[in-house]
């Protein structure tokens, strides 16, 4: 059985959840050590207690290297009780660091992984704090089999032109866990009965000031016809006063956080449309990323809501689902949702349905296969076990 350890920037996030399920699913033995992040509670993975290095803040960067400098002098001492892996997965730029730190303790023949699933601003920048941050990714890198990222866009716009790495791409889109072997039944369409509003939802990381002041903005304008309800984790660093906002917002609540994948079916299935627009790194990282909300929502018969220029507009349009934006505002949303009707609803929802399931999942056959993929980087014949590069995904 392959054992993974894997290295998290945020134990609480429900992204490294699922990934530990997923690597548990596939026949891995999953070890669980990083970072706590501010008050977010651990989330709860089932016979994996995490083993805690320190804690970080969110857009702190100064802070999070200090971190791993003092969680590095004392790794020995955290991992005792692991035995060796057979791979590490580090999880984003400074788990890296650290990944080829506790190579140094239990040899150099394990292979690491980089799952890299945004690219922080400060690898985009062009000046002299840029040029540092990448030639720290290169050299923590520098003996790293495999690159795991979750859209080709990261690959086409970073990667490939930027980065200077010089890895095999594995592409893992960030598509809902369905381990559940029973056949789910097809999503129904929910128009709202009359006098009833048109609900959107904006689930998962909210991290967007931008989005909520939009959305807010268009609800208010819409006089009740159009709801905006909000689920999920607020980086509440990004925000001056997130509660207070949502608060005095007309048409707009806040419903906390929920279970990923157990809660998703309820959720969206309150809502028909899904916010799938993200302004946080305008014009780079938001811009190339296929969100997590945009699988989960399809998935539930959720219409999207995309900006063009995105990658996850160029994805709509390639799959003739959903609706694009010519730009975002509350304008645009206006006409819009001023111009919906049941029957263009019923169209829309027509056309996602038609999508095939698997587009928006990951199964155990998935799983399995991720997890072969891992395993094939330990084998003697490594070497040749992946033949994709950056320059061709």
């Amino acid at each position: 059985m392959t054992h993974v350890l894997y290295l998290a920037h945020d134990l609480a996030d429900p992204a490294i959840r699922r990934r530990v399920m997923t690597l548990q699913a596939g026949g891995a033995t999953v070890s669980l050590a990083g970072f706590t992040r501010g008050e977010n509670t651990l989330a709860t993975i089932d016979g994996v207690p995490p083993i805690v290095l320190g804690e970080t803040a969110d857009g702190r960067f100064a802070q999070r290297i200090m971190s791993i400098v003092k969680s590095s002098i004392s790794l020995a001492g955290a991992l005792n009780s692991v035995a060796k892996p057979d791979v590490i997965i580090a999880r984003n730029l400074e788990m890296l660091a650290l990944a080829r730190r506790a190579c140094a303790l239990y040899g150099r023949d394990v292979p690491v992984v980089y799952e890299c699933l945004d690219i922080h601003r400060l690898l985009l920048n062009d000046g002299m704090v840029g040029k540092l941050v990448n030639s720290a990714q290169r050299y923590f890198a520098k003996n790293a089999k495999l690159l795991i990222t979750s859209s080709p866009a990261f690959v086409a716009h970073y990667f490939a032109p930027r980065s200077g790495l010089e890895l095999p791409v594995l592409l893992q889109e960030n598509k809902v866990l369905a381990l559940d072997a029973t056949a789910q039944a097809a999503p129904a369409p929910r128009a709202p009965k009359a006098g009833e509003p048109w609900k959107i939802g904006w689930f998962g990381a909210l991290r967007c000031r931008k989005s909520l002041e939009i959305l807010a903005d268009f609800a208010r304008r819409m006089e009740g016809k159009v709801e905006i309800i909000l689920r999920g984790r607020p980086a509440y660093s990004e925000f001056a006063d997130f509660d207070g906002f949502v608060a005095n917002a007309r048409h707009l609540s806040f419903h906390g956080p929920y279970k990923n994948p157990e809660d998703l079916a309820a959720i969206y299935n309150e809502v028909q449309f899904t916010w799938a627009i993200d302004f946080f790194e305008e014009g780079q990282n938001s811009s190339w990323l296929l969100p997590n909300r945009l699988y989960e929502g399809c998935l539930y018969g959720t219409i999207p809501i995309a900006v063009a220029g995105t990658e996850t507009a160029r994805f709509l349009d390639t799959r003739n689902i959903g609706h694009v934006l010519p730009s975002a505002n509350p304008d645009t949303l206006e006409a819009l949702f001023r111009g919906m009707s049941e029957q263009s609803y019923l169209d829309a929802f027509e056309n996602l349905a038609a999508v095939d399931r698997n587009q928006w999942v990951t199964d155990r056959h998935d799983c399995v296969q991720l997890v072969h993929k891992l395993a094939s980087l330990a084998a003697p014949h490594n070497g040749r076990a992946v033949q994709a590069t950056l320059s061709t995904v």
